[in-house]
C-alpha cells in the first residue's frame, strides 16, 4: 500500500514551520529558531512501535510520511486506538512535559519521522513564546479530537460511527494536501477499525457493507474513497469545527456546504 506521500516533499523544517504557522502568527525570529532545531530522521516499518506505554522518551516525533497511531494496551493484549497522525503532526509533543508515556505510539504503515530532543525543544519554548503557543495549541486540537471520539463511540450506531471517523480522516488528509481527489490513505484493517470505534470487527464489516451499498464510500486495501460526501456528512453529523481549521479554506468550505 503506498504511503501518504506529498507530491513535492517539504523539508523537515518546512513541514514543522508550516504546522506551527497554522496555529499562531510567528515572527521571523520564531521561524529562524524553529529552523535551527537539530533533528534526526528515522524510517519506520509497518506496525513498528516508536514509543511504548510506560516509556520515558527523551525525543519528540514529527511525522514526515505515512500514518501513525496512539494506542492503549489492555491486560489481555487487545488495543484501543486513541488517535491517528499524518505528515506534519507531532503526536507526542506532550512527552516534553510528562515523565512517562501512558500510551504507545506506532507506525501503521511504512513511513518516516523526525526526532527532536526534548532539551532542544525546552530551550526553544523558553526563548520563543510564540512557538510555544503554536505547538501547545496543536495539543488542544488533539484534545478536541479525543472529545469527539468519546461522543462518536458512545452516541452513534456502527454505520454512523464509521462514517464520522472516515469523514474526519478524509477531511484531515485533504487539509494536509495528502488526499488524491476523493481518496486518501487509511491503512487500517477491520480489526483495527473495531479497536478504534469500540465495536467488533463483525459490526465493522456490516457497517462498511451498508456504507458501500448506499454508495457513500469504500475502504479496502488501505485506501478510503468517498463517493457521496454530502450524504456521508449528513449520516454521520460530521461538523469539522472541532478540528479548528480555517473556515475560509477550500476544504472547510466544502465540508460546511455538505452539512
Amino acid at each position: 500500500m503506498p504511503k501518504n506521500t506529498r507530491p513535492n516533499k517539504e523539508s523537515v523544517h518546512d513541514l514543522l514551520f508550516k504546522k506551527a504557522s497554522e496555529h499562531a502568527t510567528l515572527t521571523s525570529a520564531d521561524e529562524a529558531a524553529l529552523r535551527s532545531l537539530p533533528f534526526e530522521r528515522r524510517s519506520l516499518s509497518s506496525e513498528e512501535d516508536v514509543v511504548c506505554q510506560w516509556d520515558r522518551p527523551r525525543k519528540a516525533v514529527l511525522v514526515l510520511d505515512g500514518m501513525m497511531a496512539r494506542y492503549h494496551t489492555m491486560q489481555n493484549g487487545d488495543r484501543q486506538y486513541l488517535s491517528f497522525h499524518i505528515a506534519g503532526d507531532m503526536p507526542d509533543i506532550q512527552s516534553v512535559f510528562l515523565d512517562m508515556m501512558d500510551h504507545s505510539l506506532c507506525a501503521l504503515n511504512a513511513g518516516e519521522i523526525a526526532l527532536f530532543r526534548h532539551d532542544s525543544l525546552t530551550k526553544l519554548f523558553l526563548k520563543r513564546p510564540g512557538v510555544t503557543f503554536a505547538l501547545w495549541r496543536t495539543t488542544l486540537v488533539d484534545a478536541a479530537i479525543f472529545r469527539q471520539m468519546i461522543t462518536n463511540n458512545s452516541s452513534r450506531d456502527p454505520a454512523s460511527r464509521l462514517a464520522h471517523f472516515c469523514c474526519e480522516q478524509y477531511f484531515r488528509a485533504r487539509h494536509a494536501g495528502l488526499a488524491d481527489g476523493d481518496s486518501c490513505s487509511l491503512p487500517l484493517n477491520q480489526i483495527q477499525l473495531g479497536q478504534t470505534l469500540g465495536i467488533s470487527h463483525i459490526s465493522i464489516n456490516r457497517a462498511l457493507q451498508r456504507l458501500r451499498k448506499d454508495g457513500l464510500l469504500d475502504l479496502r486495501s488501505g485506501k478510503l474513497t468517498i463517493f457521496n460526501w454530502k450524504a456521508l456528512v449528513r449520516l454521520s453529523e460530521f461538523d469539522p469545527v472541532y478540528l479548528h481549521v480555517d473556515k475560509e479554506s477550500e476544504v472547510s468550505k466544502t465540508a460546511f456546504r455538505g452539512r
